[in-house]
């Protein structure tokens, strides 16, 4: 038996998928609404919060391997304490649950965040770690105290393996996650940042965690990146597969400044995440390339879908959903 956390999630949901077409037999936890786009007698649902440390250890009987995937991504200040939670002690639950189950193999999902990807005219790798002078992301750097975590169940006895994914592209709900950048590019969203970072499909990483988790490989971490792109280059061709205008106003870093504040004032008096924050901002702004040499050295045969075709099932499977409705 396996068990999935956060499989309600564009990563979890993905993974599910690939681990039922295999014939395997899966255990999913989720929080407050069960999964709806399944229909298999191999698939368990557990309700459990991972703060919930009596649930976890309810859900970690039988289990032998673990992908956590559960985690809240959000540049929101006011949710911050709500995301260190979940995050890391959530987490760290997950591991010593784990320890005390006697399970065999962990696979956490973390974020090229926990890296400290804001660096000058340097190639990011798995080597590096998250710093205050390295991110402006406090989700980077609950996602770097996660991993340290993870880090500890190794040291106690645990086989774990880290992945650190970029940019995913996926047809999830456009109306959170990476998959936003769809519904921008859709609405036609005329501004584009000038920045640049790695991208990479949601079936590849699913299929390096899956790779990663029946090989002998652990205590390691990989990068999980196709390739670097500018924003400008993927939102054009966003825009193209839906057969709409691509942006064509490039937002500068003063415009940028200006923007992010005014959201923070909208946010307060509305009460909702703002669009976008002052961490998000310097985000899009950054020139940033990853090397996702390392993955290919221990997964040979391991090849990735381009971008090109990422986007174009991505924008087809979106488009289909939007038919439906």
């Amino acid at each position: 038996m396996i068990l999935v956390t956060g499989g309600a999630g564009l990563v979890g949901n993905e993974l599910i998928t690939q681990l039922l077409a295999d014939g395997k037999k899966v255990r999913a936890i989720y929080n407050k609404t069960a999964l709806q786009n399944f229909q298999s007698a191999d698939l368990e649902q557990y309700q459990c919060n991972i703060l919930d440390v009596l649930g976890l250890e309810e859900a970690m009987i039988g289990i032998e391997q673990i992908y956590h995937c559960a985690a809240i991504v959000t540049f929101n200040p006011k949710r911050r304490d709500e995301m260190f939670r979940i995050n890391i002690e959530g987490t760290a639950n997950i591991v010593n649950t784990a320890l005390d189950a006697g399970v065999k193999k962990m696979v956490h999902v973390s974020s090229v965040s926990a890296l400290g990807r804001i660096r000058k005219d340097v190639l990011i790798n798995e080597t590096m770690n998250w710093s205050e002078e390295t991110s402006n992301s406090r989700y980077g750097q609950s996602k770097y105290l996660s991993e340290m975590q993870v880090w500890r169940g190794i040291g106690e006895g645990l086989d774990a393996v880290i992945v650190n994914p970029v940019i995913i592209l996926g047809g999830g709900d456009w109306n959170g996650g990476s998959s936003q950048i769809f519904k921008s590019v859709y609405n036609e969203f005329p501004w584009y940042a000038e920045g640049s970072t790695g991208f990479v499909d949601v079936r590849d990483v699913v299929k390096a965690m899956i790779q990663l988790m029946n090989s002998s490989v652990s205590a390691e971490r990989f990068i999980i990146s196709a390739e670097n792109r500018t924003y400008a280059d993927v939102f054009t061709l966003i825009a193209k597969s839906f057969g709409k205008k691509p942006p064509y106003r490039k937002v500068t870093p003063l415009l940028s400044d200006i923007v992010w504040r005014l959201e923070a004032i909208k946010s307060f008096f509305t009460r909702k995440d703002p669009l976008l924050t002052k961490e998000t901002a310097a985000t899009a702004m950054a020139k940033v390339k990853f090397d996702n040499s390392k993955l290919n050295k221990f997964l040979p045969d391991f090849k990735y879908i381009t971008i090109e075709d990422s986007v174009r099932d991505t924008c087809s499977l979106l488009q289909q959903k939007l038919n439906s409705n």
